[in-house]
């Protein structure tokens, strides 16, 4: 009897049991910033329509600090990332082989980009019927010209390029920082091991800037929209026709084209696995920004760690086939026909060639004003043009960098599909995972 009692006490009661706590569904990332991208657009429309000074302010105050943020971490990110990835390099078999098929998959695309864009500017005729003219344009604060490109490379001093953001000297001097470290080989392990701490620690704090996107899309689309409205697209109507088409003709014609004859991988799996980093290179307009993310869907895609920590880095400085090839060929086709200047064969390929040679000028960060004020000195045409440009600038900005984003993931995987090291079975089964933070970095054994 005593047992039973016993047992009946020791056995909790349906209404003494804990309740099971409410689980709420995960939203994955996407649709957070699709849910973003949408409430930006609304609260720009209501903020334009009712003249709501005090949510422009606010939604400008939202989009800067996400971009601040960003942009924070942007110097000291680069400088490790790029001296790391070319430490690493001494882990894989045929380094140099890799590091020069890589740079010759930049130029390629390039190539292909920056035909695109003179083809679609030459057919379309962007600046014709805008009513807009010369004297709306106006020279920018900076200009880009040869020699500021081939002299600014190298800096005067260690500070002012991290103070001034200069990301082209940063990668100078992180790259012979890098040089360096494996000429002294086991002489630099102790600062090879500070360099990879430091830069885990930067994409550890940068990913958390990463997951507040949602929030930055409300406040930077919003402020876009708020600012300059639908009226402005009137006049550039052609111009950001243009600039998406081209883009989507290379991110969802020419890449996918390469990615099923060249490297022989199914480009529909490529997206699945790419697309959160073009995501976030869509809001965030940066790719340097977004550079975590994007060597985390290129070794989802099955491209060996060590190598994509070389090639991403790289790419995310100098690889721009939105802001260095689409952009700059239409751009200039769109200024010469509002100043009324006739382009030949050899202004065209001048074109090509400086968005080939010249597209570490863009140097990852939000906007491409200097690659085009470079483009027009090249070519003569007068920097009033670059004026015309800025009100838009945001708008076109947004599809240039996510077309710069899946570059920087094509040419590794084509690279590593055509030197036989792509993880192909992981590629195959590559999914659209929900948005995690980086793994620990750890050597991976690449085969010659």
């Amino acid at each position: 009897m005593s047992v039973s009692a016993n047992t009946r006490s020791a056995t909790p009661s349906p209404a003494s049991a804990p309740l099971p706590k409410p689980r709420f569904p995960k939203v994955p990332f996407w649709a957070q910033i699709l849910a973003g991208l949408v409430l930006g657009v609304l609260l720009g429309w209501l903020a334009r329509s009712q003249d709501l000074a005090w949510l422009v302010t606010t939604l400008e105050k939202v989009g800067g600090t996400f971009v601040g943020l960003l942009k924070l971490a942007v110097a000291p990110l680069v400088f490790f990332a790029i001296l790391v990835s070319i430490t690493n390099l001494r882990k894989v078999n045929n380094a140099a082989r890799l590091a020069s098929r890589t740079l010759l998959w930049f130029m390629i695309t390039s190539l292909i980009a920056v035909a695109i864009g003179i083809v679609i500017g030459l057919v379309s005729n962007p600046g014709a019927g805008t009513g807009l003219t010369a004297k709306d344009g106006a020279k920018p604060e900076n200009t880009g010209s040869w020699i500021d490109f081939l002299t600014g490379i190298v800096p005067t001093d260690v500070i002012t390029p991290f103070t001034e953001l200069n990301v082209l000297q940063i990668v100078f001097m992180a790259a012979v920082a890098g040089v360096a470290a494996l000429q002294l080989g086991d002489r630099a392990k102790p600062v090879l091991a500070v360099s990879e701490s430091v830069l885990e620690l930067l994409q550890k704090a940068l990913w958390w800037v990463i997951r507040l996107a949602p929030l930055g899309t409300v406040g930077l689309i919003g402020r876009a929209i708020a600012t300059y409205g639908w009226d402005l697209l009137g006049q550039y109507a052609t111009l950001t026709v243009d600039i998406y088409v081209g883009c989507a003709i290379v991110l969802f014609g020419v890449y996918p084209l390469l990615l099923a004859t060249v490297a022989k991988a199914n480009p529909l799996h490529f997206f699945k696995g790419a697309w959160p980093a073009i995501q976030l290179g869509f809001v965030s307009r940066s790719s340097v920004g977004t550079m975590p993310l994007t060597q985390k869907v290129t070794e989802r895609l099955g491209v060996p760690k060590e190598y994509a920590s070389f090639a991403v880095p790289f790419g995310a400085t100098t690889k721009m086939d939105g802001c260095a090839a689409i952009y700059p060929a239409i751009a200039a086709i769109f200024v010469a026909q509002i100043f009324g200047i006739q382009l030949g064969v050899g202004d065209y390929l001048l074109i090509a060639f400086v968005s080939v040679v010249g597209s570490a000028a863009t140097a990852g960060l939000t906007g491409a004003t200097v690659m085009l004020t470079l483009t027009l000195s090249t070519l003569g045409l007068p920097m009033e043009g670059v004026g015309l440009l800025l009100a838009i600038d945001p708008i076109l900005d947004m599809m240039r960098t996510a077309t710069n984003v899946a570059g920087q993931v094509v040419a590794p995987v084509i690279v590593a599909a055509r030197e036989n090291i792509l993880d192909r079975d992981k590629y195959n089964s590559v999914a659209s995972a929900p948005l995690d933070e980086p793994e620990p970095r750890q050597a991976v054994a690449v085969p010659a």
